[in-house]
């Protein structure tokens, strides 16, 4: 029987979301061939830190033709959720804008959409790339 995801809570689907995006990320590093645990780390904070998923989704909603309104949809229900927790080094606008942008790709990994949530990683990926080589 397949599950509804329809029903469930930005939180959780945050909570999925940060892990799908995460493999992608750390997947991502180890193509490039980096494999030193620190450097890993270092470099991984700059696709999953909260800022870095707020300055990331503020570029997607720049363009309103960039996300469906389906996607849309979720990232506001993760946004808008609300959480007991904040980001150890980001403001709480910041960390519920990154909490939606995980919920957008937590509905995205949990509804098997996987070219679509590849397509926006990749996306994402390029982003900061090329603002750290700029």
């Amino acid at each position: 029987m397949e599950k509804d995801w329809n029903l469930l809570n930005g939180l959780a689907l945050a909570y999925i979301g940060d892990a799908a995006y995460e493999v992608f990320i750390r997947e991502h590093l180890l193509v490039k061939g980096w494999t030193k645990p620190n450097d890993l780390h270092r470099r991984a904070t700059k696709f999953v830190s909260a800022t870095a998923q707020a300055d990331l989704m503020q570029k997607m909603l720049l363009d309103e033709s960039f996300l469906t309104e389906e996607e849309l949809s979720f990232y506001k229900r993760g946004r808008n959720a609300k959480s007991h927790t904040t980001a150890k080094n980001a403001d709480v606008t910041t960390y519920r804008i990154s909490t939606g942008f995980e919920a957008m790709m937590g509905y995205l990994h949990l509804t098997k959409q996987e070219e679509r949530l590849a397509e926006l990683v990749h996306w994402c990926i390029e982003q900061v790339e090329d603002e750290t080589n700029a």
